[in-house]
């Protein structure tokens, strides 16, 4: 295939997917000479890629689809790289009518392990897969692990941390992800040093009612923002975190991750992705249930009513 001069990248959310394309936009920059990349995402996801340095343009959605895709059509793009593959971007592929590479989802593997615990999972990582659908590009794995740029006008100094302290990102997409109050003070008082909750408003008063139990736990749920989130990681000794988009910009950031999984699994490919040899991800998990998964997202109760997958979490390896 003839070298594309003029690329359309398209992954609308949500926040550690978005992150988790950051070597395709790297690697394309790189190999390709002279190509010119663009980014299409929701406007809401804007910061995540506003300072990257491998984007030439960056491209908002926030209302009309059908106006949003007439935009793109006039920019005159070679290729179109989907890495999201749903509706929205079919519909964007059959608009601008441009060659096209498209992500596998693998939907089909992880429906049968999630539904009938038929393992025939690819275990390889959702970033090498999305290398993998550069292929006909003749663009490569750099290895070089995932890319979070925070802006040099961040600044958390207002919070006056402590010079040594773990940051526990309480928050998930979906309450099975997370760990209930109970098994997170469980957790937290086996580390002795601060540790600073970061989650969204929404995560505010489970930090407070945390903060309560522990100490020397420093809430700051619902304070920041995703790059002074990103920053207060930066500075952390280590990140605890379940299955969330922060897990996934703390290994960005290179840090040493706890990564706490309930009812989905690191073999579904979003684990902790760092550069080739470096080993940084510690996972806690229940392993051997026979529920589990129980979703490749997440539900707002367990199914099953017990959630064992949360509740009977050992914490030895912490002591």
């Amino acid at each position: 295939m003839k070298p594309p001069v003029k690329i359309l990248i398209v992954r609308f959310s949500s926040i550690g997917d978005i992150v988790l394309t950051t070597p395709v936009l790297r690697c394309l920059k790189k190999q390709l000479p002279n190509c010119e990349v663009h980014y299409a995402t929701k406007k809401r996801f804007e910061s995540l890629l506003i300072n990257n340095p491998y984007i030439d343009k960056l491209h908002l959605l926030e209302g009309n689809l059908t106006a949003f895709a007439n935009d793109l059509k006039r920019e005159d793009f070679d290729v179109m790289i989907d890495l999201h593959r749903n509706l929205r971007t079919r519909f964007l592929k059959s608009v601008l009518r441009i060659k096209s590479l498209t992500f596998d989802k693998i939907n089909w593997e992880k429906w049968l392990m999630v539904m009938f615990k038929v393992n025939i999972l690819p275990y390889r990582h959702v970033v090498d897969r999305y290398l993998e659908t550069l292929e006909p590009l003749g663009v490569l794995n750099d290895e070089m692990g995932l890319d979070y740029f925070i802006s040099a006008n961040t600044d958390v100094s207002r919070f006056n941390l402590p010079s040594n302290y773990s940051v526990y990102a309480i928050g998930g997409q979906h309450e099975t992800k997370k760990m209930p109050l109970n098994k997170q003070i469980e957790m937290l008082s086996i580390i002795k040093t601060p540790v600073v909750l970061i989650g969204g408003k929404e995560d505010e008063k489970q930090g407070q009612l945390i903060q309560k139990e522990c100490r020397h736990a420093i809430n700051l749920c619902g304070q920041l923002s995703i790059d002074e989130s990103a920053l207060v990681m930066q500075g952390a000794e280590k990140v605890f975190t379940h299955d969330t988009g922060m897990m996934h910009i703390a290994a960005a950031l290179k840090k040493p991750i706890v990564s706490i999984w309930g009812n989905t699994i690191p073999d579904f490919g979003m684990s902790p992705y760092y550069p080739k040899e470096m080993a940084l991800n510690t996972s806690i998990q229940v392993n051997d249930l026979t529920c589990r998964p129980c979703s490749k997202i997440g539900f707002s109760e367990c199914p099953k009513k017990h959630f064992k997958c949360m509740q009977e979490l050992d914490f030895d390896i912490l002591k």
